[in-house]
């Protein structure tokens, strides 16, 4: 197995390929979005780029998170919701320099069980919301990442 893994490797170095994200940091300033969620989704970025950086940063993303809405899934016979849906929307663009390098809108969405009970029907609901929000940025996260590089390769940064 171990050969094989090793042919792998020199081959694909030997094609050129390089990876377009190693784990290094990236030098993304997310500039602070409104709202409790905003502040998570700013948290969830900031930990994708390697760490909140600041306004001189060479990258700037500026988001804008709408409130989420709430679906009904599942009725009961006598009218009462036990399955919902949680959808957010976001609007975003990277900049550089004042530049426009990208936007775009992303959507998540995350089903959850809706009970009877007060408590666990807001600890579903958060829940909820939590996991959407994760959703999001590795959505915008990883679409960040890829247009810086797309942006560094073409050369028009020199």
């Amino acid at each position: 197995m171990k050969k094989y893994l090793l042919l792998l490797v020199l081959f694909l170095s030997a094609c050129g390929f390089k990876p377009m994200f190693t784990g290094q940091d990236t030098d993304i300033y997310v500039a602070p979005i409104s709202g409790i969620n905003g502040i998570e989704l700013r948290n969830s970025l900031n930990a994708k780029f390697g760490g909140q950086r600041d306004q001189n940063a060479k990258y700037k993303l500026t988001v804008n998170l709408q409130q989420p809405v709430t679906k009904y899934k599942a009725l009961e016979v006598t009218g009462g919701a036990t399955w919902q849906e949680i959808v957010l929307n976001a609007s975003y663009v990277l900049s550089v320099d004042g530049k426009t390098i990208a936007s775009g809108r992303e959507s998540a969405s995350e089903s959850y069980t809706f009970v009877r009970y007060l408590v666990a029907a807001n600890a579903s609901y958060n829940n909820a919301v939590q996991n959407t929000i994760k959703v999001l940025a590795e959505k915008i996260g990883t679409r960040a990442i890829a247009e810086t590089y797309r942006y560094e390769q073409s050369g028009t940064d020199k």
